[in-house]
């Protein structure tokens, strides 16, 4: 996620330089027509202004639309990092004063959540368990092949909390309360790994942009034709300005589509891993914590 700009305009142009491209030839073609007395290709205003309207209003929904489904995951991962804290003070408050053999308990439930958290993050991101190197640092080989074998690598974690907290009721070391309590916190999780899931696999019908990118090219090649009377070689300018500025829209929507992606857009979900990491690592009593996160040198923080 961008947490300052650090690019230029030359920057947004080089990006969308196809679009570029296509609209600088659309104003250089609608001038030499017009200079070379081709009165035939002088467009009338009124027609392309009403165009040009609802080319805006049908980009602009796509954007907002695509923008409340990355709020919505910045939401989602917002109730996870309270979620994850809460859990920790549950399995230390109700399990941490736990006698042998169940001593140990709390820090297998919250060393637990914190592999949960980054497994959710892997799996979101589509990357590989085996690969990366925070599921390493937390899991060895043998396990972490054997979680990437699950379908559901994340449910298969919350399944072994559950099967631990029912060990723990039966032994005596939590009360009912005490379970019923945290089954809600897992609860809360699926509830929140579901909301995620249907986010990334599910994506903003295509029929949006393809029809969006194609009314945009259209524009860029008609809009010229009606200003050139006025405007002259001010006209190329002009054209790129306002169609690359409905390209631009368009394109914010399309990179807001998927907030878990590793494009510059996508939410910063390694460092809000870590940061979820260092908070119930912290409760446990570590002091070898992971670093901060900090935002890289161009200013987008992942």
């Amino acid at each position: 996620m961008m947490v300052n700009t650090t690019g230029s305009t030359l920057k947004l142009i080089a990006w969308q330089w196809k679009f570029s491209a296509m609209f600088t030839v659309g104003g250089v073609a609608a001038v030499l027509l017009h200079q070379f007395g081709q009165d035939w290709a002088v467009l009338p205003t009124v027609p392309l202004a009403v165009v040009g309207g609802a080319i805006g209003i049908f980009v602009s929904f796509r954007t907002n639309s695509c923008y409340d489904r990355w709020w919505e995951g910045r939401k989602l991962w917002g109730r996870l990092i309270n979620t994850s804290r809460h859990w920790c003070t549950q399995s230390i408050g109700y399990v941490g004063e736990s006698v042998a053999p169940h001593h140990d308990a709390a820090d297998r439930l919250v060393r637990r959540h914190i592999v949960y958290v980054h497994t959710l993050r892997v799996l979101l991101r589509k990357q590989s368990l085996a690969e990366d190197p925070e599921m390493a640092r937390l899991l060895g080989a043998e396990a972490r092949k054997e979680l990437a074998s699950e379908s559901n690598p994340t449910h298969a974690l919350l399944q072994d909390q559950m099967d631990d907290l029912r060990k723990l009721r039966r032994a005596g070391v939590i009360t009912e309360f005490n379970q019923s309590d945290m089954d809600q916190s897992i609860r809360h999780l699926l509830d929140i790994q579901g909301g995620c899931e249907r986010i990334k696999k599910t994506p903003f019908p295509r029929g949006y942009g393809f029809i969006a990118e194609r009314l945009v090219i259209a524009y860029g090649f008609l809009f010229p034709f009606a200003i050139v009377s006025d405007l002259g070689w001010i006209t190329v300018p002009m054209n790129l300005l306002v169609c690359l500025a409905f390209a631009l829209i368009s394109e914010t929507g399309r990179v807001l589509e998927d907030p878990f992606t590793m494009f510059f857009n996508g939410l910063p979900l390694s460092a809000m891993s870590t940061t979820i990491e260092r908070n119930l690592r912290q409760r446990l009593g570590d002091t070898d914590l992971p670093a901060a996160p900090v935002p890289a040198s161009n200013g987008v923080l992942m």
